[in-house]
């Protein structure tokens, strides 16, 4: 009779702790409990797919029966472990929660647990699928998972952790299984390959290990399917076939494209990749990955994470060297950006294309000509003929026109009109100079001024420096800074209006405040007051005093009267208004 065939997940399936694949620091600490006999009533086995929760329930249930262990494992020779190796074992108990929910299904269970073993020391449970249970089979599972007999011991497992019930996860010690890495992975499906005696290419095996995604079921699963396609030979073309990935030789060409700035080119390349039954989204996915693959094998120390064969990881490596790293981030985040509007985009494709042009766009160092931080200069998106070319020829002129030198007017010498200033003695001066016999004036070379500009400007900053100032002119200025303050700037400018500086001296004014907070304040703005102030109001020598009022000076205007009375302080043209108009109060 012809042996019946079993998939690689069943026929492969791990019999001991040292077969499971990538959850070395699990199994080790099983191994350990058993050895030491210290077991717990419950345990809970979390983590993805295919990571080896049943399979590490099941080694641990058979372990813990064995009358002959060895170092925590099974002796395979006794009579619990042939009768768990023959599938008739009295001691291990497997539900499906998924469609054993209910709260019947769970008092069938603890009715079960109240029967002691009749070979072995205990009776395990296994619950798959645990949060599938409902709230009602949760509750009545709770007394008899807290305080079960002491040959009752319960594996609890499940995908999603995050769905039980807090007082289900106290009563448990929790395991998390991880996803399982490409390398093991590729390992173990070379172990069954020269098992079953095929033919294997490593670059399709580690195709094979990426799509499932650290899973060893989906791997193997996987395996067979392309072992199948291959009759008997799994090879990187039959893997993209059967696993409908794009080959990262798409990728290469395209960035070898983005280099020529070959547009046209390009687009081919998408539309190959579509035509080949490709949605846009997974081509622009692709390239995203395929750009963070060419980042990290730049550097020796993040090459690491490269998953990929040596000759892969070379060719990565070479493409990467053509290609600043400003330059793969400036592409990554064009590309990351239509990743992410790719599902909001009616026209999906053109995203896509758009988007490959702005890529091929970039220059050598990353930047963007449509960024608007500097003119650039666009490469050009299709190649333009040669008919068109010459044609752009005859509309432009062979040489530019120019302009016919127009005479220099000769300047009429006039009399030129004083330009009086104050001096600090309060004398008006005439400032001026004579053009007589110039024609023309040379402009002077640029950093250098000529002698009438250096006259102008020293005789400005003389009579700049000396100038007096009155307190009309010092209030309109402070005023002024008061309300160029920028917004965080808002409480102290609002005091700064309600204050009347007074000159004290010719060169120096007096500001009182109310508090030592807003003497702090005005002190903190002191200098730029100052200079600003200076420029203003023509006065280098100005300076400011800044002083606390006593408390009888601090006066509070209440009464609209009084306001009245306080404007016509501080403002003349105010008093002068109230008198022209016979304002008054009732």
């Amino acid at each position: 009779m012809e042996q019946q065939y079993l998939v690689s997940a069943r026929k492969y399936r791990p019999a001991r702790f040292d077969d499971v694949v990538g959850q070395g620091a699990l199994t080790t600490t099983l191994k350990n409990s058993i050895v030491s006999g210290k077991l717990a009533h419950a345990y809970l086995f979390c983590g993805p797919r295919g990571v080896g929760k049943t399979t590490c329930a099941r080694i641990f249930a058979k372990n813990i029966n064995c009358l002959n262990p060895h170092d925590g494992e099974a002796c395979n020779e006794c009579e619990s472990c042939m009768a768990f190796n023959e599938g008739r074992s009295m001691n291990i108990y497997e539900l499906d929660a998924a469609s054993n929910n209910s709260v019947d299904d769970i008092r069938m269970i603890i009715e079960q647990v109240q029967v002691p073993p009749q070979i072995g020391k205990y009776k395990v449970y296994i619950i798959d699928e645990v949060h599938m249970l409902s709230a009602a089979a949760f509750n009545a599972f709770l007394k008899t998972l807290e305080e079960p007999p002491s040959y009752a011991i319960f594996i609890l497992a499940t995908t999603e952790k995050h769905k039980l019930l807090p007082t289900i996860l106290s009563r448990c010690q929790i395991y998390d299984f991880s996803r399982m890495e490409v390398a093991d992975i590729m390992s173990h499906l070379k172990h069954v390959a020269a098992s079953e005696g095929i033919e294997v290419e490593e670059e399709a095996l580690n195709l094979i290990a990426r799509k499932a995604d650290g899973g060893m079921r989906d791997a193997l699963s996987i395996f067979d399917q392309v072992a199948s396609y291959g009759s008997g030979r799994v090879t990187y073309a039959a893997a993209l076939a059967n696993l409908n990935v794009i080959d990262y030789d798409h990728y290469f060409h395209v960035m070898d494209k983005v280099k020529e700035h070959d547009v046209p080119q390009i687009l081919l390349l998408l539309d190959d990749v579509i035509k080949k039954g490709f949605d846009p989204g997974q081509f622009i996915g692709g390239l995203n990955d395929h750009l963070r693959n060419l980042l990290v094998s730049r550097d020796a120390v993040t090459l690491p994470l490269l998953d990929a064969p040596d000759d892969v990881r070379r060719r990565y490596h070479e493409q990467a060297m053509k290609f600043s790293q400003k330059f793969i981030y400036s592409a990554m985040r064009l590309v990351n950006q239509c990743d992410m509007q790719y599902k909001q985009s009616r026209n999906k494709r053109l995203q896509v294309e758009l988007t490959l042009i702005l890529v091929s766009q970039l220059g050598d160092e990353g930047e963007d000509p449509y960024a608007g931080h500097r003119p650039a200069e666009l490469k050009p998106v299709f190649a333009v003929s040669a008919g068109e070319r010459a044609a752009d020829k005859k509309q432009q002129p062979s040489e530019k026109q120019e302009p016919a030198p127009q005479p220099v007017p000769r300047q009429v010498a006039s009399e030129p009109k004083p330009d009086y200033h104050r001096t600090a003695a309060g004398r008006s001066q005439g400032v001026g100079f004579s053009i007589k016999g110039f024609t023309a004036v040379k402009p002077a070379p640029a950093g250098q001024q000529t002698a009438v500009e250096q006259q102008q400007s020293s005789d400005e900053a003389g009579v700049a420096a000396n100038s007096p100032v009155d307190d009309n002119e010092l209030g309109i200025q402070w005023r002024v800074y008061a309300n160029k303050m920028p917004l965080e700037d808002k409480a102290i400018s609002a005091r700064m209006l309600n204050m009347t500086p007074r000159m004290i001296s010719d060169t120096t004014f007096e500001v009182k405040v109310e508090t030592d907070r807003v003497r702090d304040m005005i002190c903190e703005r002191q200098n730029d007051i100052v200079a600003t102030l200076r420029k203003e109001l023509h006065n280098a020598n100005l300076a400011m005093q800044v002083s606390v009022m006593e408390r009888g000076e601090i006066k509070i205007a209440v009464s609209p009267k009084e306001k009245l009375q306080e404007l016509q302080a501080k403002n003349a043209d105010v008093a002068e208004l109230v008198k022209a108009f016979d304002l008054h109060f009732d």
